[in-house]
């Protein structure tokens, strides 16, 4: 990942955790809590793409596994969070630019529900049922509901800080100025602009051959 993605994804999920451990899972709503840290990683695995949102979703869940209060095993969230941003990093559209809200609504559902289905599953597998005695079917249905009314608010901006990061003023300029190298390098190698000069010397050079090859028939050395 370049410089520029790791410092903004850094910042993005830091801030994004702390609101959610200071504000959001202080409101005691009832089923789920909203997911800002899930919302974060789904609006840049969609400027990033999946290797980027797999990336963004594993160090995002890691940190929220050793912040507290955070009460299960280490790396459960992580895994979670990794899984999830490699999917939506899938849904990334080809040119960059997203025709309707229609697409991200979808992928903020899906990945609210299999966020939830997931951590459920993985903390089956590692002792801890704390999900079957909350109720799974009321988790679900809030943890949509919540990403889904908060998403408006936070998966554009997300993008738009990607985009704009992707759009880095000093990299279009050193860009720009790595265009002649390219272009004297095209010239050098004898491409392009020099493709006449090019067929008046091998002009020159076969004529010289066919003198050579006369005088050496007729016995004459040539000078």
């Amino acid at each position: 990942m370049r410089v520029n993605r790791i410092l903004l994804s850094a910042s993005l999920v830091v801030v994004a955790l702390v609101v959610q451990v200071s504000v959001l899972a202080r409101l005691h709503l009832p089923g789920a809590v909203p997911d800002l840290l899930l919302l974060t990683v789904l609006g840049l695995a969609l400027v990033y793409g999946h290797v980027g949102g797999a990336l963004v979703g594993f160090g995002a869940g890691l940190l929220a596994d050793l912040a507290p209060p955070a009460d299960h095993a280490a790396g459960r969230y992580a895994l979670v969070l990794c899984v999830i941003g490699y999917l939506a990093g899938l849904a990334k559209p080809e040119n960059g630019r997203l025709r309707s809200a229609t697409g991200p609504m979808a992928v903020v559902v899906v990945a609210a529900l299999g966020t939830t289905l997931l951590y459920a599953g993985v903390g089956a597998l590692v002792g801890d049922t704390a999900a079957r005695h909350v109720g799974l079917p009321g988790l679900l249905f809030t943890a949509a509901l919540y990403d889904l009314l908060l998403a408006p608010f936070v998966v554009p901006g997300i993008m738009a800080l990607a985009r704009r990061a992707e759009n880095d003023p000093l990299a279009d300029t050193n860009s720009a100025g790595q265009k002649p190298d390219i272009s004297s390098g095209w010239l050098s190698g004898g491409t392009g602009l020099r493709i006449g000069n090019q067929r008046n010397g091998l002009r020159v050079k076969a004529a010289r051959a066919r003198v050579a090859r006369a005088g050496r028939i007729k016995g004459v050395k040539r000078l």
